[in-house]
């Protein structure tokens, strides 16, 4: 009995862990202006942006900034890359640079 719930203690762990991992962000509507903002400014200073990352259907440079308009405040109104790349959004910057695995 202690291995059978050991075993399923550890099947739980690991469907945990891999839906935290393929979490995907809601979609950005059509024409956001902050989301337009973001991909020219990420496409021109960062290089790797048009490569497949792991969310289907979108790039690198999609993916993370979808992640940073995704997890900015809804009442942010700045520039999601400038603010990834200021002290303030350091964290943030990670954040997305993981999920969108642009490394």
């Amino acid at each position: 009995m202690k291995r059978l719930l050991t075993a399923l203690a550890a099947t739980s762990l690991f469907a945990f862990a891999g839906s935290a991992m393929a979490q995907e962000y809601n979609t950005v509507p059509a024409g956001d202006a902050q989301y337009k903002q973001c991909l020219v400014r990420v496409n021109k200073l960062y290089e790797g942006g048009d490569e497949k990352s792991p969310i289907a259907g979108q790039n690198k440079a999609q993916a993370y900034c979808t992640c940073l308009w995704n997890e900015t405040p809804d009442d942010f109104k700045g520039n999601l890359s400038k603010f990834a790349d200021s002290d303030k959004g350091k964290k943030l910057d990670r954040v997305c640079t993981k999920y969108s695995k642009w490394e």
